[in-house]
């Protein structure tokens, strides 16, 4: 179950919205560019410790000067880590790194401890260099938002301004082909607006005064003035970034299960190794120190057993494997909220689907055309494309797409009109054309009972679209409802697929219910629900022991992606109710990412137990050899550290993995319609 977010510090908020308005989009990690320099430290440290061997015989003192140079060039970051562990009063594997190398250079094991800091310093680079590609994989699922923003001062003047710099209560000129530069609400003109670069919806927004637009959104057509009612940092973008943030501070259960498995391991490896010092020096009459056969001092094997004894491996096993799925996420359009809902997904055995924009496009198509008197239907499609081939308004695109599909004539209107809130009116030759609300086009005209009759069917009909048209005693109404998503079938035929049972909650009438099931081959349908009854469902199924997936997008849904398993929020429009409950958002607006997501975690599951059985297998069995006394420290130190380079490398692969089924399965099926029933 999801957990409330985690207040935002507003400055780091701030540092934040200026790192993504550079020209260059940096990355918001503490350790930015760090594996860089940990690269070259470690190829420092080998190169050094190359030539500091070969010279050994020759030239003692120089080689000896070498090894300490390779030293701290292998052991600075790990030294700069055990300190900051310090300061908060813990010990880490940095610490034991830093003890193994110090106590092989003791018992003059100079190049073992090149070895040992090489490894070391060579896999916290591949570590910190996987951390920042999720860091850039994230940040690409951002666009990149205007720098600048028109300022109207009080006097009518204009002057650009960093957008950063823009407070509530400005007013900002926006022109047609621009972007919102900040959250405001428009407060004089009219326009629609495309919001596909937070949402993937292509149906443009109408927007008139009073209504609110989002940061990052295009203004297709007006010129509207704006007030700012949020800071930059504030905007909608910033939702999405904190919603990023916020997911890679969250750990999973199992990460959560390794770190405090880690301090107490930790302590109890030095507790183990200074016993064993004391059994192989008092009890087996091994010399505490070198003075003969080189290894054979119980110094030597206790710095053995520190080294394959140390937990990095197993440290390192879920939050790189986390990491890496919640970027392979990102870069298809998902956003996992922390490691909790990575895991917890690939769990579920059912998933809950609301339908107006979970299971429908949203994009509305011309289902019927309809005339008083009949017959005349072709005229009222002819006149009402004429119409909306003038217009912007997002029925439009539905109404210019029939036409064209249609064939339908070009006729030429006169003195177009468009009336704010009601609709369109021209002239076709002498009359008049009117098309829009059904109350301002019959208003005046001489309106039968077939038409009411009409009307009021329409009204009954849950999830339709209308518009009206008068002319010169003809009356006509084209409705329109939404498509069902193209890979809506095959999205739930996929979830059947790998053993997910489908239902779908939804509001609507029971008869629209059964179609949809029908359609789609879902297995329940539950008509008629309100939000507090799709949420008791969702209950029941808990109390149940059955892990449920809910998918929604609106405000009614928040209860119900709250109390499910995993909560999934269909696009970043979504209501920020819906957003805050949600553990998954498929910031694209694609049902079929949902299976993306769900292969995704139930391949970083795969891998974390794989990472787990790596790194406590290889514990296991080079503990046994030191405990025996049969494993050098070379051996012991290309053991512990490949097993760390092996766990980085294998959780990298999410990266790369195509994790579902090909796109042209899910995509190239044709549009499917929802029917009059």
């Amino acid at each position: 179950m999801n957990r409330p977010v985690s207040p935002v510090d507003p400055k780091e908020c701030r540092t934040c919205w200026l790192r993504l308005t550079q020209r260059e989009v940096e990355l918001d990690h503490d350790h930015q560019g760090e594996w860089r320099w940990q690269l070259g430290a470690s190829g420092l440290c080998g190169a050094l410790g190359i030539t500091a061997a070969l010279l050994s015989d020759d030239l003692h003192r120089a080689s000896l000067g070498l090894y300490l140079l390779a030293f701290i060039a292998g052991g600075w970051f790990a030294a700069e880590e055990t300190w900051e562990k310090f300061r908060e009063g813990k010990v880490d594997i940095h610490f034991l790194m830093l003890a193994v190398a110090l106590g092989a250079a003791a018992i003059g094991q100079w190049t073992e401890g090149v070895v040992l800091l090489f490894l070391f310093s060579f896999a916290g680079a591949l570590e910190h260099f996987a951390m920042e590609r999720t860091q850039r994989e994230i940040r690409s699922l951002i666009k990149t938002a205007p720098k600048t923003a028109t300022l109207l001062q009080p006097d009518g003047s204009e002057h650009e301004v960093p957008v950063e710099q823009l407070q509530p209560g400005q007013r900002l000129r926006i022109r047609p082909g621009t972007l919102f530069p900040v959250d405001g609400e428009i407060r004089s003109g009219e326009t629609a607006v495309d919001e596909s670069t937070l949402t993937g919806e292509a149906v443009p927004v109408e927007k008139r005064g009073g209504d609110p637009v989002l940061a990052g959104t295009l203004n297709l057509w007006g010129v509207v003035e704006v007030g700012v009612t949020r800071a930059a940092e504030e905007s909608a973008l910033q939702r999405i970034i904190r919603l990023i943030q916020e997911a890679q501070r969250q750990k999973a259960p199992s990460q959560q299960f390794t770190d405090r498995f880690g301090s107490g391991y930790t302590l109890g490896v030095l507790a183990l190794t200074a016993i064993m010092f004391f059994v192989w020096w008092l009890v087996l009459g091994r010399p505490p120190f070198e003075s003969g056969e080189a290894g054979s001092s119980a110094f030597y094997k206790a710095m053995t057993l520190l080294v394959v004894a140390s937990p990095c491996a197993l440290v390192l096993s879920v939050p790189s494997a986390i990491l890496a799925a919640i970027a392979a996420g990102a870069r298809r359009g998902i956003l996992f909220r922390g490691g909790v809902a990575v895991e917890q997904l690939a769990e579920i055995q059912i998933v809950a689907m609301d339908k107006t924009g979970t299971l429908t496009t949203g994009e509305l198509r011309v289902e019927e055309v309809a005339s008083f008197p009949a017959g005349r239907e072709r005229e009222v499609a002819e006149l009402a494309y004429a119409l909306e081939r003038l217009s912007t308004h997002p029925l439009a695109r539905a109404v210019t797409r029939y036409g064209k599909t249609h064939a339908l004539a070009e006729r030429v209107l006169t003195g177009f009109v468009s009336v704010t809130g009601l609709g369109l009116e021209a002239r076709a030759g002498s009359p008049r054309v009117r098309l829009g609300k059904r109350s301002w086009v019959l208003e005046g005209t001489s309106v039968e009972v077939a038409v009411m009759e009409a009307a009021a069917d329409a009204a009954g009909q849950a999830g339709f679209s209308e518009v009206w048209l008068s002319y010169d005693g003809l009356t006509g109404r084209l409705k329109l409802r939404d498509d069902i998503r193209p890979a809506a079938r095959a999205v739930v035929e996929a979830l059947h697929a790998r053993g997910l049972r489908s239902v779908v909650l939804t509001g609507d009438r029971p008869e629209a219910a059964e179609h949809l099931k029908a359609t789609l081959a879902v297995q329940e349908v539950r008509a008629g629900l309100r939000p507090e009854e799709k949420l008791q469902y969702i209950v029941e199924l808990a109390k149940e022991g059955k892990r449920a997936a809910m998918i929604g997008d609106g405000i009614n849904d928040s209860p119900s992606l709250a109390a499910a398993h995993v909560g999934v929020a269909m696009g970043a429009r979504g209501s920020d109710a819906a957003l805050e409950q949600a553990d998954l958002v498929l910031m694209h607006d694609r049902l079929e990412n949902f299976l993306k997501a769900f292969d995704i975690s139930v391949a970083a599951r795969r891998i974390i137990r794989q990472n787990i059985a790596i790194s406590l297998g290889v514990i296991v069995v080079l503990v046994g050899f030191a405990l025996a006394g049969h494993i050098p420290l070379t051996l012991g130190v290309m053991g512990h550290e490949g097993s760390t380079l092996l766990v980085v490398l294998n959780s990298l692969r999410l990266l790369w993995a195509d994790h579902t089924e090909p796109p042209s399965r899910l995509e190239a099926e044709p549009t499917v319609r929802l029917k009059d029933v």
